[in-house]
């Protein structure tokens, strides 16, 4: 993904590079994502405009996908097993039965971040502690009538959203300087969702670092100050499965979950879906996960000095954790970052230019 400078959204928004990308949306109506120029290309190669995992579809867990249709007959399993204890599984081995009772299934992390941000107290949404994120949670605030707050404003909000890793940046907060950064700056009687859809690549022992392994903490800070927060992830990157929309949403409570539960539209997870979920998050697929776990390191370590060799008389940086799979690239020009677009879509790889994606800075 490409920045360029701190100025993008008012020196690119003319650019054809730009233009280009939004062709395939409606904005009046939908948010600009990326992923959708691939089908328009004869030479496409790879989608480098999303952060999907390089190895491709899991193929044991996609042909049991494909077999499920012989099944689309008839409706989900409304209780979205066994799907939903392999995920509690694979999230905590030792405690799934807690996270089960909290845990719920979507189509995507978007239905479950709208769900989140309905029920959340009226006020105002704030980004934290980045002031560039993603726009799905800013645009769900903003559908809903939300006041939209910057990062560093310190006008309370009823509801902050944390991205960790955070995605453009790559910037990342350890665990306990997660944990501190809500003690510190959250309100109390507000919601926090944290967004921890990339932290499971940090390694096999993910859970060390993740908020999934701080119950009691999570427990003792919603009675005592009634901080509620929620852990969202999208595991549509993970598992290179976007078009099967997979999300899910560990509540802080099972009384927090019974409530969303009520309110969320049935069937949201469809029957290859809930397949594809059951069978990637089984021991049949480890070796998919261990293998991420062992190249994707390499291949961004190679990838970014690359990216630097290629930009040094430019100035170009790189942020981001070592273990992500995508990498921040500022080319400090607005005019550069734009050719780049365009020459990537061109060479079959697209790229994704920050402008229309990120929360305003």
């Amino acid at each position: 993904m490409l920045s360029n400078g701190e100025h993008v959204a008012q020196t690119a928004a003319t650019s054809e590079a730009v233009a280009e990308a939004k062709s395939a949306w409606d904005l009046e109506t939908n948010e600009f994502h990326g992923g959708q120029e691939w089908v328009f290309l004869d030479n496409f190669k790879e989608d480098f405009s999303v952060t999907t995992n390089g190895l491709g579809i899991p193929q044991k867990a996609l042909q049991a996908a494909r077999k499920a249709l012989d099944v689309c007959h008839h409706y989900p399993a409304a209780d979205q097993e066994p799907a939903k204890t392999h995920l509690a599984k694979f999230l905590h081995p030792i405690s799934h039965e807690g996270i089960h009772s909290r845990l719920l299934l979507g189509n995507g992390a978007s239905e479950l971040i709208d769900l989140v941000t309905r029920s959340a107290p009226d006020g105002a949404w704030k980004p934290g502690p980045w002031q560039v994120q993603y726009k799905e949670y800013e645009r769900s605030a903003v559908a809903l009538g939300r006041d939209v707050l910057r990062s560093e404003d310190p006008t309370p909000a009823a509801l902050t959203c944390i991205v960790n890793p955070n995605n453009p940046t790559g910037d990342y907060m350890h665990i306990t300087e997660l944990k501190a950064w809500i003690e510190s700056t959250v309100p109390d009687h507000t919601v926090v969702m944290v967004d921890e859809s990339m932290q499971p690549w940090h390694s096999s022992h993910f859970q060390s670092d993740s908020l999934i392994n701080q119950t009691e903490w999570l427990a003792d800070l919603f009675e005592t100050r009634g901080i509620a927060v929620y852990i969202m992830h999208s595991w549509t990157k993970l598992w290179s499965c976007t078009g099967l929309r997979l999300g899910s949403l560990v509540c802080p409570t099972k009384h927090h979950a019974t409530l969303l539960k009520k309110v969320q539209v049935p069937w949201s997870v469809n029957v290859p879906a809930l397949k594809f979920l059951e069978v990637v998050t089984s021991d049949v697929e480890q070796e998919f996960l261990d293998t991420t776990w062992d190249v994707t390191t390499r291949w961004r370590k190679s990838l970014v000095e690359r990216v630097l060799d290629l930009g040094k008389t430019g100035g170009w940086t790189v942020t981001g954790e070592d273990f992500l799979s995508w990498v921040w690239i500022d080319m400090r020009v607005a005019k550069v970052a734009a050719e780049a677009v365009i020459r990537a879509k061109r060479a079959g790889v697209p790229v994704r230019c920050v402008l229309g994606f990120f929360a305003s800075v």
